[in-house]
């Protein structure tokens, strides 16, 4: 246990100011017993990942950090598919690349990701025609209410888009592991993002060798700095700062006055998705618009990006910017995608 640590150094933004206390928990059974703890002395508790969705006030966090680093990966078959047992510290990107070398099939649209595997039924993660959800057959959690280890099946998790029963009830469950059911087959699952299509010279719904899959994705998220580098700014970022908004009909509508022809993509129920990028490029900031220290990226219009000598409030002040620019022009409130810890959005 260690006292006021920055915890900048441990975000992939490089920003937010110390933690009370700090410690790191190896093992899913160590980071019970530290979780349970602290609820006991009723102290405030943040249980850290990757840090790469995560932006943290400058003034830090009154209470205890727990980052997790336990390792692990377990391996076995159910018919057709083989379930992999991962531990909630495991890095996400080997996995993946672990999961293509061995011809699992499910997960590579989704390579190139920064963070570890206990924060990926968080956001329900997805990229490229992919969600997590998709492959998920159970979470092993630490219930904070119950003070009980539960294996909550896919169906228990609520997944929806960027959202799950973690995101809803933050705070409240700590992953411990995740259990993934991945098809045995040296091909991706169907193309079904236009982009990576392209770049694969491939018609939607097309199937490619996983590796072919995985070489492109990383390729594309490069291109729009996604891909942790310590020698380009732009990747240091918490990703898409803000979800694409789903739109009802008549939310749909009233957009559509404002700006026919949008770009969209009808979803169920009715309802319909709007690239969030879209609505920050034609609201009047461009990819490289600065605010002082931070900018959007010059690569992608969804990363705000802290190159460095900037402040979370910095930060802050350019996210609000460009929601309330989008609001005005649009009539849509875009909604942050990372966890906001010690500040909002509304001050």
């Amino acid at each position: 246990m260690a006292d006021h640590i920055r915890l900048a150094p441990y975000t992939t933004l490089g920003l937010g100011g110390p933690a009370r206390a700090f410690t790191e928990a190896a093992t899913a059974e160590e980071l019970v017993e530290l979780v349970a703890d602290a609820d006991r002395r009723k102290e405030p508790l943040l249980v850290l990942g990757g840090g790469s969705n995560l932006v943290v006030s400058d003034d830090g966090f009154d209470g205890l950090v727990i980052r997790v680093t336990s390792q692990g990966v377990a391996v076995s078959s159910d018919g057709d598919q083989v379930l992999v047992t991962v531990e909630a510290g495991q890095d996400w990107d080997p996995l993946v690349a672990m999961a293509v070398a061995e011809g699992w099939s499910g997960i590579e649209c989704l390579s190139g990701i920064p963070g570890v595997v206990g924060s990926t039924p968080i956001q329900n993660v997805g990229a490229y025609g992919q969600v997590v959800a998709d492959t998920i057959r159970c979470v092993r959690v630490f219930d904070r209410r119950t003070r009980q280890v539960l294996d909550l099946e896919a169906r228990q998790c609520a997944f929806a888009y960027r959202d799950s029963v973690f995101k809803r009830d933050l705070g409240r469950y700590v992953v411990l592991g995740v259990t993934y059911a991945l098809d045995r087959v040296d091909l991706s699952g169907a193309i079904a993002y236009k982009e990576l299509a392209g770049r694969l010279g491939v018609a939607l719904d097309e199937r490619v060798p996983l590796a072919e899959a995985r070489a492109a994705v990383i390729e594309l998220r490069r291109g729009k700095g996604m891909v942790l580098d310590p020698d380009d700014p732009d990747t240091r970022s918490a990703g898409s700062f803000f979800t694409n908004p789903v739109l009802s009909a008549g939310e749909a509508g009233e957009l559509e006055l404002r700006a026919a022809g949008h770009p969209r993509w009808d979803m169920p129920g009715g309802m319909v998705k709007v690239p969030a990028a879209w609505l920050i490029e034609q609201a009047g900031f461009p990819k490289g618009y600065a605010r002082g220290a931070v900018r959007i990226s010059t690569k992608h219009t969804l990363a705000l990006t802290h190159p460095g000598g900037g402040t979370t409030a910095d930060l802050l002040a350019l996210a609000r910017e460009v929601r309330d620019g989008v609001r005005e022009k649009f009539g849509v409130t875009l909604v942050n995608e990372p966890v906001l810890l010690g500040v909002t959005l509304d001050g």
